[in-house]
Order: C-alpha cells, then sequence, then structure tokens
C-alpha cells in the first residue's frame, strides 16, 4: 500500500523530502510523484501528497562486512 502525507501549512518541497523520505535529496523524486502539485512552492494544509518508496541500493565497493 502506497504511504501518503497530508501537508500542513507552510510546508516545502525539500523539507517533505526531508522529514519523511530522510534526505533533501529525494525532493525531485517526490515532486515526480505528484505532478498534479508541481506548481505548489508553499503547500496549505490538506494536500495528500503520495510518497515514493526509497531503495538505497549497497554500493558494490563496500567490503562485505559493510553490506
Amino acid at each position: 500500500m502506497p504511504k501518503s502525507y497530508t501537508t500542513i501549512s507552510g510546508d516545502e518541497w525539500d523539507m517533505i523530502a526531508k522529514e519523511q523520505l530522510g534526505s533533501e535529496r529525494y525532493t525531485s523524486v517526490l515532486m515526480q510523484s505528484n505532478p498534479e502539485h508541481l506548481e505548489t512552492v508553499i503547500f496549505s494544509a490538506g494536500i495528500i501528497l503520495m510518497l515514493p518508496e526509497i531503495t538505497t541500493p549497497i554500493p558494490e565497493s563496500l567490503p562485505p562486512w559493510r553490506r
């Protein structure tokens, strides 16, 4: 089941990405998951956004005991 987030007044894309997905670097992924809100910069309260599932690949360069 996809996860969602309901905005509070003043939310911004990068803030939501950091708080809900763990990093601001997921801002573009969050925006791609919610194309109907791309024109929004600062959200009002009550907007439901779909949260993408973030899968972090394990770097091959890590030694086996760190994977």
